[in-house]
């Protein structure tokens, strides 16, 4: 944008506070950013009420945004808004962010706060594929190794990938058999069925030594910015570490990072999907 700005001639250097910046190019982005879901249409005056700006310098600055393509123009009444070039740098860079390395670091919060071991799955091939591991420190702990799979249906990851999958997968997977992996496994149709009805209700999985004696894990899901489930984060533990108590304790948490990896991704939260 400072290329564009400066054709223009624009691109006049300013010193503020022992920086130096391009005046017209933070002016440029602070234009940009008065607009919101409110006021989505906003003339030049108020535009120079809004920026502290004379209205001629406001008028250059929206005509070169304008220009190109950042700006679009009502021909009724003169108002600017947004413009399509913004949406697809917007699209660029969703489509472009890599969802782990946006989640690394909640992943690694997670662990720290909680002492346990954390893990990043996607499904594939209709079982769980984790993809990152922050093992615990503990000496007794969970260990997956990255590359690793499980069964969809009997860990708290899979259950919370799964239950956001459309109802044809969910039905192959249930009819080609539920096998127990441990005294707890739900290996029946319509008890998974239920299950994943109260997992797409509160947002979390649980997995209560359903994979494995002596272990237990909770997991949400990460969306993507079309709201599709694409990953889910889980914190897994030993049992006499993670009783029930301490593992519902940390939902809260566990949402809050699966969510905010979500965001980052572009997912917007809307307010009736909003917990408390």
């Amino acid at each position: 944008m400072a290329q564009v700005l400066e054709r223009a001639g624009l691109g006049q250097v300013s010193r503020s506070k022992g920086r130096t910046r391009l005046s017209s190019v933070a002016n440029s982005l602070r234009l940009i950013r008065a607009f919101s879901e409110d006021q989505y249409e906003i003339g030049i005056s108020d535009l120079a009420k809004r920026l502290g700006l004379a209205k001629s310098t406001v008028h250059r600055l929206a005509s070169t945004l304008l220009d190109q393509g950042m700006l679009e123009q009502n021909a009724g009444d003169g108002k600017y808004r947004l413009g399509l070039a913004l949406f697809e740098l917007g699209t660029l860079v969703r489509r472009k962010m890599d969802f782990t390395a946006e989640a690394r670091p909640f992943l690694r919060t997670l662990m720290e706060k909680t002492g346990e071991t954390v893990h990043l799955a996607i499904l594939d091939h209709d079982s769980v594929l984790y993809i990152i591991t922050h093992e615990s420190k503990q000496a007794l702990r969970m260990g997956s190794k990255v590359g690793t799979r499980a069964p969809v249906h009997a860990t708290a990851v899979g259950k919370a990938l799964l239950a956001f999958q459309p109802e044809e997968q969910i039905a192959r997977i249930i009819a080609r058999g539920l096998p127990s992996s441990a005294p707890n496994t739900v290996v029946g149709g319509k008890a998974l069925q239920r299950e994943l009805e109260l997992v797409r209700a509160r947002n979390y999985a649980v997995d209560d030594e359903e994979s494995e004696v002596g272990l237990r894990s909770i997991a949400a899901p990460i969306r993507n910015d079309s709201g599709n489930v694409i990953a889910a984060i889980s914190i897994a533990g030993p049992v006499h570490r993670m009783t029930r108590k301490t593992l519902l304790g940390w939902v809260r948490e566990l949402v809050a990072a699966a969510d905010a990896v979500s965001q980052r991704l572009g997912w917007s939260k809307s307010p009736s999907a909003a917990r408390s």
